[in-house]
């Protein structure tokens, strides 16, 4: 299987979509394990995940505890939201981490793991990220973001290490029932 490059349609997989795991399953709230960027697994997992994503409305990430797989991987794109300010395209990460973060701004976030709520959540203004692209020889990826895209990196990031939005809120008045549009 060769590696794919950085166009969304060579991370596709025609596969059946992955179940997306939801509140309460335990894998949710555990710490993942990292994983071997050159491992055909890992690089079938990020094609699948990107498929989920793609194919979930309003989605912008998933990471890999959101299908059942105690994983350090996750996707992410933000491309053509309304308040996305930096889009770095479509980004596949494994073992990711924040190298620097910057400013706190509060904002709603919502999750396919949490169907039913949203939530006022501090995240950090602006992030760098550092992780590897998943294939047979796997590379090293470092983005800047803010704005949206430095919530979703966090968010997922936060996936990874067995948190929820629903962890950060900092007061129970910033739980909203997730509306629904007909």
């Amino acid at each position: 299987m060769s590696a794919p490059d950085t166009a969304a349609e060579s991370w596709h997989d025609d596969g059946p979509l992955l179940p997306v795991s939801v509140l309460p399953d335990p894998v949710l709230s555990r710490l993942t394990s990292q994983v071997d960027p050159a491992d055909p697994a890992v690089l079938a997992l990020a094609r699948r995940l990107v498929t989920l994503m793609r194919a979930s409305p309003a989605c912008v990430g998933v990471a890999a505890p959101q299908v059942g797989v105690s994983a350090r991987l996750f996707v992410l794109d933000v491309t053509g939201h309304p308040k996305a300010k930096t889009q770095a395209g479509l980004v596949v990460l494994a073992n990711p981490f924040v190298v620097a973060a910057e400013g706190v701004k509060v904002a709603r976030e919502g999750c396919l793991s949490v169907p039913d709520l949203t939530g006022d959540v501090p995240r950090a203004r602006t992030v760098t990220v550092r992780g590897m692209v998943p294939g047979p020889q796997p590379r090293e990826r470092t983005v800047t973001a803010n704005a949206f895209e430095a919530r979703a990196f966090q968010h997922e990031l936060d996936h990874l290490d067995g948190l929820l939005f629903l962890d950060r809120v900092r007061d129970p008045a910033g739980l909203h029932a997730r509306r629904t549009y007909q």
